[in-house]
């Protein structure tokens, strides 16, 4: 199972109540979050990094939020169980893939619209090739801005990696499928958080800050939370994707 954005109190709240329950249901063997937004909307701290671990979460992915909290450069540092995208330079906190369970996540960051980084398509690729001599069961979190890179990044790897999710937008796409190398897709997983809101947060800051234009700071819309994010089931011989279905729960 992976596991949209998820966004402050709304978020940590539909996980808490709905995730275990969930993971039961579906009989899921392995559990893949991005938590870059889970304190308040910006960043994750020691305590959303604690509470998603017990709740059953394997690997916690990230994006470009994830230098908002510096109490988790430390985790970040020690833990293999919290990525942040493997493609910004040598010498930043933590780091981008792991392996746990037989299972590879790679965490990658777009750079359409998004701040610059080293090319994921180039240190994606050279990444899978060394990972698929220990298993053949990788997936990755392209957190990204753009349909367009999304979707060539994941035509990329069609045939390397056994699934390419889309992250960062908070809004689910429809687009979920096997492309015909047998890799999994979908360009955005979508928002565990608050939906009647803008991407998560109040819709009244939203409206106030493109309508002025000024520097108004998003805040998480207090209702509610779904989970939303997608199943995949593989064959952990090939690592080919079987199916991919979409939920909103």
């Amino acid at each position: 199972m992976l596991i949209g954005d998820v966004s402050g109190t709304p978020g940590m709240r539909a996980l808490f109540l709905g995730l275990s329950s969930l993971i039961g249901e579906e009989k899921i063997d392995f559990v893949i979050a991005n938590g870059e937004n889970s304190a308040g909307g910006f960043g994750i701290g020691q305590g959303e990094y604690d509470s998603m671990l017990g709740m059953g979460i394997d690997v916690i992915t990230s994006g470009n939020h994830i230098w908002q909290k510096e109490e988790i450069f430390s985790v970040l540092d020690r833990s293999d169980s919290i990525l942040r995208p493997v493609n910004y330079p040598e010498g930043v906190h933590g780091r981008g893939w792991t392996v746990k369970k037989g299972i590879a996540v790679i965490n990658a960051q777009g750079r359409l619209s998004m701040p610059q980084t080293d090319c994921p398509f180039r240190t994606v690729s050279s990444l899978v090739s060394k990972l698929r001599k220990t298993t053949p069961l990788i997936f990755v979190d392209f957190h990204a801005e753009h349909t367009e890179e999304k979707e060539a990044f994941a035509f990329s790897l069609d045939g390397k990696v056994t699934c390419v999710v889309g992250t960062h937008t908070h809004v689910q796409t429809a687009d979920e499928r096997i492309l015909p190398g047998g890799t999994a897709y979908i360009t955005d997983l979508g928002l565990t958080g608050a939906l009647d809101g803008v991407i998560g947060s109040r819709e009244d800051k939203a409206i106030e800050r493109i309508m002025t234009q000024l520097p108004l700071k998003s805040e998480v819309k207090d209702s509610p939370g779904h989970i939303q994010g997608v199943i995949v089931e593989a064959d952990q011989e090939t690592g080919k994707a079987l199916a991919i279905e979409r939920f909103t729960r």
